[in-house]
C-alpha cells in the first residue's frame, strides 16, 4: 500500500468508491445546500411579512420573496428527486 492510500484509509476515504457513487455523492451534497438556502429564503419572506406592519410595498416583497422561494424549492426537490434515481440505476447498471 503506497503512501496516499495509506493516508486516505486513515481518514476513513474509502478507495473502492465508484465514480458514480463520488458524482451522486456531490449532487446530493449541492443539492441540499441549495435546499437550505431556499429554506432560509422562506424564513426571511416570512419573518419580512411578518414585520411589514401592514404596509403593502414590503407585504408584496415578502409575497414576492415566498413564491420565488417555494418555487425553487419544488424545483430542487424534483431535480434530488431524478438526481438520485438516475445515481442509482448508473450504478446499478455498471454494477452488475
Amino acid at each position: 500500500m503506497g503512501r496516499l492510500e495509506s493516508v486516505g484509509t486513515a481518514a476513513g476515504v474509502s478507495t473502492t468508491t465508484s465514480l458514480e457513487s463520488t458524482v451522486g455523492f456531490i449532487i446530493n451534497i449541492v443539492l441540499s445546500l441549495i435546499g437550505v438556502i431556499m429554506v432560509v429564503l422562506i424564513i426571511y419572506a416570512g419573518f419580512l411579512w411578518m414585520t411589514a406592519a401592514g404596509e403593502p410595498k414590503k407585504v408584496e416583497k415578502a409575497k414576492d420573496i415566498l413564491q420565488a422561494a417555494i418555487i425553487g424549492l419544488v424545483i430542487v426537490l424534483a431535480a434530488y428527486a431524478i438526481a438520485s434515481f438516475v445515481v442509482s440505476k448508473l450504478i446499478t447498471a455498471t454494477t452488475t
